[in-house]
C-alpha cells in the first residue's frame, strides 16, 4: 500500500491569488493560457508564487492522493563516467522497487538547482536526490515546503543537516597523498578544480593540504592550481608545470585531470613513473587500463547509487528519516604503475 503524500504547508492557487490580488481563475489562466493575461497582472502572479514558493501541479487530477513512482536524481553532470555508474546503479536499484526516475544535470552551476527542482516537483516526483552539501537555500526551501524526502549522496560528514550516503573525500585526499610522501616524494604540484560550490573537491583538497601540513610539506603557489575536470585542460596545465619547474610527482583532484596530465607527460617525453608519479581520485572506468595504469581511489559509485535509491523509496513510503542518518561508503586505495619510490 502506497503512503498517502503529505500535503504539509503546499499552498495552492488560491493563496496565489490572494496575494497577487488576483481571482484563482485569473492565477489558473496565467499557467494553463498565459498570453491572455495581462503583463502587470503575470508579473505580479509571478512574484506572489516565487514568494509562496508554490509549485504548480501538472499531474492535477490523477490521483492526487498517491505517489507518483518516480524520483528525482540532480546531478553536476552526466559526462563523467563515474556518475554514470552511479546513474546506473540508482536506475537498477529503483526499477526492482517497481520505481523510474528523472535525471537532470546543473554542469556545476547550483544556481540552476532551484529551476530543475521546480519543474521536478511540478511532476510530482516522490522524493529528490542531490549530490554533495553545497545548495542554494532556494533549492532547499522548495523542497522543505513541499515536505519531499531528499538525501544527499557521494560525499559523507558526520553532522550533515541532510541524509547523506558516500565517501569520506577529506580521507580520500589525504590517503592519495600518504601514498606520495611514503614514497618519498615531497614536492608535488596539485591540479585541482574551482572549490567554491564543490564540497567533494573542497575536501580532497583539505585532506591533501592537512596531510602534507602534518609531514612538513608546504604545498602553495605554483604547486596548487586550479584546473577542470577536462582531459585537454589537465594536459595543458600539466604540460606548463613540468616544462617549467617539475615536480617528482602530480596529485589530481580526479581520475579525469589526471588522465590528461598523463598525456601531457606523454607529450612531453616524460616516463611515467620513473621521472613523475602521478595519482588520480575516483577510479572511474578505464582507470586500470591507462599506460601506466592509474594509482587512484575507488569511490564506490555503484554502492552509492543503489543504497540511494533504498533509502529514498523507503523514505517516501514511511515519512521518517533513513537508519543511519549519515551512512558512509568505505572507499579503496588501489595502488599501480603510476607512482613509484623517488630516487
Amino acid at each position: 500500500m502506497k503512503r498517502q503524500r503529505s500535503r504539509k504547508g503546499a499552498p495552492g492557487i488560491v493563496e496565489v491569488a490572494k496575494r497577487a490580488g488576483v481571482s484563482p481563475a485569473t492565477v489558473s489562466r496565467f499557467y494553463n493560457t498565459p498570453d491572455v493575461v495581462k503583463a502587470p497582472t503575470r508579473r505580479r502572479i509571478e512574484q506572489a508564487a516565487t514568494d509562496l514558493c508554490y509549485i504548480r501541479d501538472r499531474m492535477a487530477g490523477s490521483m492526487h492522493s498517491y505517489f507518483s513512482g518516480t524520483f528525482g536524481l540532480i546531478v553536476p553532470t552526466i559526462d563523467n563516467a563515474i556518475f554514470a555508474e552511479m546513474i546506473d546503479a540508482f536506475s537498477s536499484r529503483l526499477h526492482q522497487h517497481d520505481r523510474t526516475m528523472l535525471i537532470a544535470a546543473h554542469g556545476f552551476d547550483l544556481s540552476l538547482e532551484g529551476s530543475i527542482i521546480r519543474s521536478l516537483l511540478e511532476r510530482r516526483i516522490d522524493g529528490v536526490v542531490l549530490v554533495g552539501f553545497d545548495h542554494e537555500d532556494v533549492a532547499l526551501n522548495l523542497l522543505a515546503e513541499r515536505d519531499v524526502p531528499v538525501i544527499s549522496i557521494w560525499n559523507y560528514e558526520s553532522e550533515s543537516a541532510l541524509p547523506c550516503i558516500g565517501a569520506n573525500n577529506f580521507e580520500a585526499g589525504a590517503r592519495v597523498t600518504r601514498h606520495l610522501i611514503e614514497l618519498g616524494h615531497r614536492d608535488f604540484a596539485c591540479l585541482f578544480p574551482e572549490t567554491a560550490s564543490n564540497d567533494r573537491a573542497r575536501d580532497r583538497i583539505s585532506g591533501v593540504l592537512s596531510e602534507a601540513a602534518r609531514n612538513g610539506i608546504d604545498i602553495s603557489g605554483d604547486r596548487l592550481l586550479t584546473c577542470p575536470y577536462d582531459i585537454g585542460a589537465a594536459k595543458k596545465l600539466a604540460m606548463d608545470v613540468l616544462s617549467k619547474s617539475p615536480p617528482t610527482a602530480v596529485l589530481c583532484g580526479n581520475d579525469i585531470i589526471a588522465q590528461g596530465a598523463i598525456y601531457g607527460c606523454h607529450a612531453l617525453g616524460m616516463t611515467i613513473p620513473e621521472e613523475i608519479s602521478i595519482v588520480g581520485i575516483g577510479d572511474f572506468r578505464g582507470s586500470a587500463h591507462m599506460v601506466p595504469a592509474l594509482t587512484t581511489v575507488r569511490l564506490p559509485a555503484r554502492t552509492i547509487g543503489s543504497k540511494a535509491a533504498d533509502a529514498i523509496v523507503a523514505m517516501s513510503e514511511s515519512g521518517r528519516p533513513p537508519e543511519p542518518f549519515h551512512q558512509e561508503i568505505e572507499f579503496a586505495f588501489l595502488e599501480r604503475g603510476s607512482t613509484a619510490l623517488n630516487d
